[in-house]
């Protein structure tokens, strides 16, 4: 594992001349906290996002049914299960974040989320050792919901805390640039192995080559993480307390945070559910219930998430100039009204319906994935930021996003409607849209708890 030098809370967080209350953060610094935020968040959704798209191939190798619907059930049980330890991760590393600070957490969770990922790869199939292949399966992918419960808060925290509040939205927005970035990769690979292998050598040993591949990408993460400096908002904290940070107690993290953790509930609700919709369950969608040969599946879906990566920065710097909430709200309220004519098309089943379909899907998600990683940093004051935003956004991806594709694939197993994975996504804007109407809008203001910065 790769060292590097210890870093320490800067003595004193440089002032803005003109105003003295402000915080000046170096752009250099910046940008090398933005990149290496998003590096690390691509190669975590690499490692998990693998799992979502060559899960049909899971089902076979882990599971013995030979009834496909209920493999891909059980797969994506597994899946599932990985979200219901994540407030626990959420719990943990929140509050150590607040304490000992943003940077050293996210190098925790960056090398676990690597090991359980590299663990999938190593794993005997369920004919070498039966029952054992899937229990061991679930273990790994429970190190990896843990981990995962301290990176997404953690990561958009230090781009927040690092980013000047006029282009927090900009600057914000390539963390999930990142995140599309390892899906793509992830995607592209498994696409590749698909096109090249047969079934049989994807089943066989195929399928292990994209965990494994996580070993050297973790060291890479981590390596990158462990050379960041804390962000100007934690250290001005830390200057108050003269040493170190207080312990804040998990109540004030919770109740005395109520009204916004509802807020964050309801955002996240609307993010998650139509981002594992679209990237993590559709791939599956086209190919186990419309029968759509999965290798042109997968290609629509990496061709989307390429179309989001182009139009996420641009969002982002939209997010800055009008306004989280109108940029939130549009999404809402584009998937209220079109989830069901885009799913229309998708299951019409020519390559250009489907392309047509999954896009207008991609670019709405876009209105999310842009503004959310600077809006939700904002719901909380300093001091217990990274810990309740940590609890909101794992109650609510538990509860509601990761558990999206076993949900809607039993949905569609009871009613036989092919059409529930559109209902499910308006139920999503709604909310979503009435957490809009009441959260404050945050873009171009300081952050709750911390002076303005330049």
């Amino acid at each position: 594992m790769p060292s590097a030098p210890a870093v320490t809370h800067p003595v004193h967080v440089p002032r803005d001349p003109e105003t003295p209350d402000a915080l000046v953060v170096d752009p250099a610094l910046v940008k090398r906290a933005v990149k290496a935020a998003a590096l690390g968040n691509a190669m975590e959704w690499f490692d998990f996002g693998v799992y979502s798209y060559i899960a049909v191939t899971l089902g076979k190798v882990f599971f013995p049914s030979g009834n496909p619907t209920a493999q891909l059930l059980s797969t994506f049980g597994a899946f599932a299960a990985a979200f219901l330890v994540r407030p626990l991760g959420g719990l943990v590393f929140g509050p150590l974040g607040d304490r000992v600070g943003r940077q050293k957490v996210l190098a925790v969770t960056m090398i676990m989320m690597a090991a359980g990922t590299f663990a999938i790869g190593l794993i005997p199939s369920y004919a070498t050792i039966g029952v054992g292949a899937p229990l061991l399966l679930l273990a790994a992918r429970l190190v990896q919901g843990f981990s995962t419960g301290g990176e997404y808060a953690g990561a958009s925290t230090f781009i927040a805390e690092y980013a000047p509040d006029k282009k927090r939205g900009f600057l914000g927005s390539w963390l999930e640039f990142g995140t599309l970035a390892g899906y793509i990769a992830g995607a592209g690979l498994v696409t590749l192995m698909t096109a090249l292998l047969s079934t049989e050598d994807l089943v066989s040993w195929g399928w292990r080559i994209p965990f494994l591949i996580a070993g050297p990408m973790g060291v890479i993460g981590l390596y990158l993480r462990l050379r960041l400096e804390e962000t100007p908002a934690f250290a001005a904290e830390a200057e108050k307390a003269e040493s170190s940070r207080p312990r804040v107690p998990l109540r004030e993290m919770i109740t005395g945070q109520w009204r916004a953790l509802l807020l964050c509930v309801g955002l996240v609700l609307v993010f998650n559910v139509t981002d594992y919709m679209l990237l993590s369950y559709m791939p599956s969608y086209l190919t186990s219930e419309l029968k759509y040969d999965e290798t042109h599946g997968l290609l629509v879906v990496l061709a989307v998430m390429a179309l989001m990566m182009i139009v996420q920065p641009f969002a982002g710097a939209l997010s800055d100039r009008v306004g989280r909430r109108p940029v939130i709200a549009a999404g809402c309220a584009g998937f209220l009204l079109l989830s069901i004519p885009a799913l229309l098309l998708i299951r019409q089943g020519s390559l250009f319906a489907i392309a047509l379909g999954m896009g207008a899907l991609g670019l709405l998600l876009v209105c999310f994935t842009a503004a959310m990683p600077s809006a939700l940093p904002a719901l909380f004051p300093t001091r217990v930021r990274y810990g309740s935003l940590s609890v909101g956004f794992n109650i609510s991806v538990s509860l509601f996003g990761g558990t999206t594709p076993l949900v809607v694939t039993a949905l569609i197993g009871a009613t036989g409607n092919m059409m529930m994975p559109a209902y499910y996504m308006m139920a999503a804007a709604v909310i979503g849209g009435v957490a809009v109407w009441f959260m404050t809008e945050s873009a171009g203001r300081p952050l709750p708890g911390s002076p303005p910065q330049r």
